[in-house]
């Protein structure tokens, strides 16, 4: 299946896509080609990336089955391959509950109302233009970063909202996922950090309103970091979570 989509420059960091609003994109467009409403998981690596403007998405059915279906999805920009991704999509039932979650981070965020919002610029005065669509609010205690003054823990928590206050679906969680500034900003300060892989789930809808979001840095070397992100939704249930390796230049990294 072909898919004729635009990236809207709003949607841009530096001038350029977010990696987790192209793989919505292309989530979206994978489930439209399998006889399931739900991503569940997906796996993409990022080639090239974009310009906002047109873009192609082309899907492969790998394997159709009962409970769940494999698609190969490539996002196209004038012929040239930029993201390519392997998506799992299925039926995520309305009402489930965990049934083991020991090894899930636990949730810690104050309220909404008393987190700190991040501004569209970067530290290093990079234009995000992505914080003029979404409203992202820290925890005061990972803020840090935006005073100069970064906490060296790693770590990023607080809430993200679509704009109007919009419910995610299971397809906008792979945005918000990716959604947050990198953890590495409360090691060291940097520009861009650009995705190389990322892996996401989706574990369950979400109830309706904004989500938690906790991002982790786990280890920066030789000019690359590992991310995980969790994401739970505003009565504190884990709907997605991920992983993801990017570039990075810190000091001696």
């Amino acid at each position: 299946m072909r898919v004729e989509a635009d990236i809207d420059g709003g949607w841009t960091i530096g001038g350029k896509p977010n990696g987790g609003y192209l793989l919505a994109m292309m989530g979206r467009a994978a489930a439209a080609d399998t006889d399931f409403p739900d991503v569940v998981a997906a796996s993409a690596h990022y080639l090239h990336s974009p310009d906002p403007g047109p873009v192609t998405i082309v899907t492969e059915v790998l394997r159709a089955g009962r409970s769940a279906s494999q698609v190969r999805a490539r996002l196209e920009q004038d012929g040239r391959p930029c993201v390519e991704a392997l998506v799992t999509a299925s039926r995520l039932p309305a009402h489930s509950a965990p049934y083991w979650d020991g090894g899930v981070p636990v949730v810690d965020i104050p309220p909404r109302e008393r987190c700190v919002k991040v501004p569209p610029h970067g530290p290093s005065g990079i234009e995000v233009a992505l914080l003029e669509q979404v409203d992202i609010r820290l925890d005061p205690r990972t803020a840090g970063f935006m005073d100069g003054r970064p906490a060296g823990v790693g770590e990023l928590r607080g809430w993200l909202a679509l704009p109007g206050d919009a419910p995610f679906d299971p397809a906008w969680l792979l945005f918000a996922v990716d959604a947050f500034p990198p953890g590495t900003f409360d090691v060291e300060l940097s520009g861009w950090v650009p995705t190389l892989e990322l892996t996401a789930y989706v574990r369950a809808r979400p109830a309706p309103g904004p989500v938690q979001v906790l991002q982790r840095a786990r280890l920066i070397e030789g000019q690359r970091v590992d991310e995980a992100c969790f994401v739970w939704d505003a009565t504190g249930r884990l709907v997605a979570q991920a992983t993801q390796l990017a570039g990075i230049r810190l000091g001696s990294s």
